[in-house]
């Protein structure tokens, strides 16, 4: 029984991991005119972080912080601490200052669907999310200002209100082919002058 269990769970492939290769591969190149598949940008690993500032103060904070990642992502995140010393913060060398982690593979691809079909439609007043947060490396982060549009955290537990950010990681090598991969996955992604035009 137990055997069978691990064999339908090898089965499982996430819904956006067969969705890249069955159809956002060809599209990407064809849209980019590519000579080789091995061309075609992909994703690499999405980064969660949540900056503690007050974790220094209160232990409690962290902790929250640290349980809040781990229930959006499902696995542990690591505590980040200062690297200097900063006097007029209060901030020693070694202090805690953060909470972060990172997904690749089965577990990237289901957080990158929960964040697109359940999470960024529960944010207030949402038009989509701005196509100008690239690095110039194809690389995108986006800023959640409330943990709460997390269908996975419970409001009522909640102590404090608090933002995270989300970095992805692509083999793009310019933002355009980052944009077309992102967008190609069903980011919902608004152009800055229909923003405008919206308010």
């Amino acid at each position: 029984m137990a055997k069978k269990k691990t064999e339908a769970m090898d089965a499982y492939v996430p819904r956006l991991k067969t969705r890249y290769s069955e159809e956002i591969v060809d599209g990407l190149m064809k849209q980019f005119e590519y000579s080789n598949v091995m061309q075609v940008p992909k994703l690499i690993k999405i980064s969660v972080n949540k900056g503690v500032g007050e974790a220094a103060i209160n232990k409690k904070v962290m902790d929250d912080a640290v349980q809040e990642i781990r229930t959006v992502t499902g696995q542990q995140p690591i505590i980040r601490k200062a690297r200097k010393a900063v006097s007029n913060f209060k901030l020693r060398q070694g202090m805690p200052v953060g909470t972060s982690v990172t997904l690749r593979g089965e577990r990237m691809y289901e957080f990158l669907d929960r964040l697109i079909t359940l999470t960024l439609p529960r944010v207030r007043d949402f038009r989509g999310i701005p196509d100008r947060s690239f690095d110039g490396r194809g690389n995108y982060s986006l800023g959640i200002k409330e943990q709460i549009v997390f269908p996975e955290i419970d409001v009522d537990k909640v102590n404090q209100i608090s933002g995270l950010d989300i970095t992805f990681v692509t083999s793009a090598g310019t933002d355009e082919e980052a944009l077309a991969l992102l967008k190609a996955f069903g980011m919902p992604f608004v152009r800055p002058d229909a923003a405008q035009s919206t308010n």
